[in-house]
């Protein structure tokens, strides 16, 4: 009995998942060439292997004559017939021709085919058990690091690969730490064989987590309309449901947020806002910046921004550090968001106002008669309370601030903006 190769069997066949009869198909075929080398001047030569046992039988197929000439292709009728008693002259049989050492040598050939031609099997394998696994929840253990800090996880018959850009940078792993991952793809390998992806940074992971833990997202109540990252340190989801009875923010968070702090607990504290959908981009953009006030906003879909002006106290926290938050917000929302303190834009504007104040246009010094945004009975009331206190033109108008308007009786801060702002708009 050969031990090496019966191990060797049962190792690639309980391990690995491939079956006998293709390890024992791979090992004849490459042993021929071996077969070859070790029966002198042999060529038609076959290997095969018992595969209960391992025994490893060489035939070479010789031509029956009547007197031999070339030993290692030829036989004579007398020697074939100890064979088969029925041959002839002329016929061909195939005789026994095992070289003393072939067992050792195939063995050495067995351990060289298990990282050769035996890929394709384990390929096969690996496609079978896993490919109709992508997106699935993987759980494993850290076997050891490859190339840097690319991880090889143990899932138990195969091995597979999280690379380090599909685990956040905040994450650091010890060699037999459980590891749990979503599958993002099988894929062929250079040297023909197959590799199992996992990854802890890619959405994908978010929503598996979400369905793990939200009854409502795994039967479909609950959609998950798009989810945006930076790994390791926040998340932003938007999330919709198909049953008006259910909230979908309540139900993602739990009772007592009992949901989500599991998820988070698996991100390792990295933070997730879980943002009402909407169709319409501003008031997405809105939902996703609550309860942060935007206090004027302008969509420009020819190149793709909208421009957004927020309280100066607001600004650092629509912008977030190093700039995440508004750089996850555009994501989100498919625009460029530009952002501007209410001071700034409240500069800017007065210095426009008072460019266009100073421009020599007589129509500047006509009454005004209409407004953009106000029907004719709020416009006549307004401008009645403008010209009492002496703003009976555009031009004076333009050379004031909201502040100052503001001050009129029946005027507040908001309408002053939105006065001068429709004048602006007027003169542009």
């Amino acid at each position: 009995m050969n031990k090496d190769l019966i191990a060797i069997f049962e190792y690639l066949e309980r391990e690995k998942g491939i079956k006998r009869e293709l390890i024992i198909s791979a090992i004849e075929e490459s042993l021929q060439a071996a077969a070859r080398k070790s029966v002198a001047g042999a060529s038609n030569v076959t290997v095969t292997i018992h595969p209960k046992t391992g025994d490893i039988q060489v035939y070479c197929e010789k031509e029956i004559v009547d007197e031999v000439e070339v030993a290692s292709q030829e036989i004579t009728l007398a020697d074939a017939r100890v064979i088969d008693p029925e041959c002839q002259i002329g016929q061909f049989i195939d005789v026994v021709v095992t070289a003393k050492d072939f067992g050792r040598i195939a063995a050495q050939k067995a351990r060289q085919i298990i990282t050769q031609k035996l890929r394709g099997a384990e390929r096969d394998v690996i496609y079978e058990e896993y490919r109709h696994r992508v997106n699935e929840l993987i759980s494993g253990t850290v076997k050891r690091f490859v190339k840097g800090a690319n991880l090889i996880i143990d899932l138990g018959k195969v091995e597979a690969i999280m690379p380090m850009r599909e685990y956040p940078k905040t994450e650091k792993y010890q060699v037999g730490e459980k590891v749990l991952a979503v599958l993002l793809e099988v894929k062929d390998t250079e040297n023909g064989g197959a590799e199992v992806v996992l990854s802890r940074s890619n959405p994908q992971f978010i929503k598996q987590l979400l369905i793990q833990e939200v009854p409502e997202v795994s039967d479909g109540t609950i959609i998950i309309d798009k989810i945006v990252r930076e790994p390791g340190y926040r998340t932003k989801l938007t999330v919709r449901s198909t049953d008006f009875k259910v909230d979908p923010i309540g139900a993602c968070v739990g009772m007592r947020g009992s949901r989500v702090k599991n998820i988070v607990r698996e991100l390792n504290n990295e933070k997730i806002d879980i943002i009402p959908y909407a169709a319409e981009p501003i008031e997405l953009l809105q939902n996703a910046l609550y309860p942060i006030e935007i206090r004027k906003i302008s969509l420009n879909e020819e190149e793709g921004t909208i421009s957004i002006v927020v309280e100066d106290d607001d600004f650092a926290a629509v912008i977030g550090k190093k700039g995440m938050n508004a750089r996850l917000n555009s994501q989100l929302i498919g625009y460029d968001i530009e952002v501007q303190r209410m001071t700034d834009y409240n500069r800017t504007m007065e210095i426009q106002r008072e460019e266009f104040a100073s421009v020599d246009d007589p129509t500047l010094d006509l009454p005004l008669t209409e407004l953009e945004g106000f029907n004719k009975t709020t416009f006549d009331l307004i401008s009645d309370q403008l010209a009492a206190e002496g703003y009976t033109t555009i031009r004076s108008l333009l050379q004031t601030t909201p502040e100052k308007l503001a001050t009129i009786a029946g005027i507040n801060l908001e309408t002053a903006d939105k006065i001068l702002e429709q004048i602006r708009k007027q003169r542009m």
